[in-house]
């Protein structure tokens, strides 16, 4: 405070820096992928049987992001050293020497440890011990164990994204049941084409740094075929929930939709004009088009599943 008011008596405020800084300990939460977190978590708990007080289902929603945030934080301090040689990360605040790494990774566990407390006080013990699962999966089996090791590091990382509406479900029910399993699998399912149509286009950063993605190990053209395959696996799965009577025909006219959808993008990937080695000739234009498909195809399918939902309560289709 007397630092404050000594500032205030010789200059002013610089405002700028002090947002600056402020978006740079956002920056670290990984503000982006929290938002489609955060979302699959709210489908889970707007979908699931019981209620809720909204005070406290704000709070789980709350807990969901800063947990996201906070294993974000952790996993960029952990990859510091290869975020700093690859173009689309070096500008984050650690590689770019505007955040202390000692200081971002006591940031990620505070968050990780208030997170975890705050949903068990505010649900159940449920829904604390997935959340607290969900933190340190993604750090301890994706960040520090798979991601550095092996070309499957997205297939079994890709559980660490698939928890938040396993874990918005056990907010309002105590439990866990079919519909958020199968919500978990379609996420772990969508993760692997998702993250490798990125992959085929940021091939030279992942090269440079020396993670083992898919397209770095297995060349080009065997990772256009894992998408095809993936989103092959992943089209009928969206369909699971209106197959088995858990979803209603809305939803399922999303899903197919979407899911052909997918499906197009995913053969243009492998279709795409390219060398013998399965480099794109054309700019990877199709794997870009894909990666944007795919964040609208898992924000569709959720999004249909919670109007449906309500549709169905609301006594509009049955």
């Amino acid at each position: 405070m007397s630092d404050l008011i000594e500032r205030g008596a010789t200059a002013p405020l610089d405002v700028s820096a002090d947002w600056s800084e402020l978006r740079d300990w956002v920056a670290l939460l990984k503000p982006r992928v929290m938002t489609l977190v955060v979302f699959t978590g709210l489908v889970g708990m707007l979908v699931a049987p019981g209620r809720i007080h909204p005070f406290l289902g704000a709070v789980a929603i709350l807990c969901i992001a800063l947990g996201a945030g906070a294993a974000g934080c952790i996993n960029m301090w952990y990859d510091r050293d290869i975020d700093a040689v690859m173009r689309r990360t070096l500008r984050r605040p650690i590689p770019a020497g505007r955040i202390a790494p000692e200081a971002a990774l006591a940031f990620g566990v505070f968050l990780s440890a208030l997170s975890v407390m705050l949903m068990g006080l505010a649900t159940n013990p449920v829904a604390g011990a997935w959340l607290a699962g969900s933190i340190l999966f993604y750090v301890f089996v994706y960040t520090m164990w798979l991601k550095r090791r092996t070309p499957q590091n997205i297939v079994i990382g890709g559980a660490a994204g698939a928890f938040p509406p396993v874990i918005g479900w056990a907010a309002v029910t105590g439990g866990v049941d079919a519909l958020p399993l199968i919500l978990f699998a379609i996420v772990f399912v969508w993760t692997p084409p998702h993250f490798w149509s990125l992959s085929l286009w940021a091939h030279d950063d992942y090269q440079r740094a020396g993670v083992p993605m898919l397209p770095v190990v297995s060349g080009a053209r065997e990772t256009r075929r894992q998408i095809m395959l993936y989103t092959l696996i992943l089209a009928p799965l969206g369909l699971l929930p209106t197959l088995l009577g858990l979803a209603g025909w809305v939803y399922g006219a999303v899903a197919l939709s979407l899911g052909a959808g997918f499906l197009l993008h995913a053969w243009r990937v492998l279709r795409e004009k390219q060398d013998a080695a399965g480099v794109s000739l054309e700019g990877d234009k199709a794997a870009r088009a894909a990666f944007r498909f795919s964040l609208l195809h898992l924000a569709g399918l959720f999004g249909a599943l919670a109007l449906d939902h309500w549709l169905r309560l609301a006594g509009v289709i049955s």
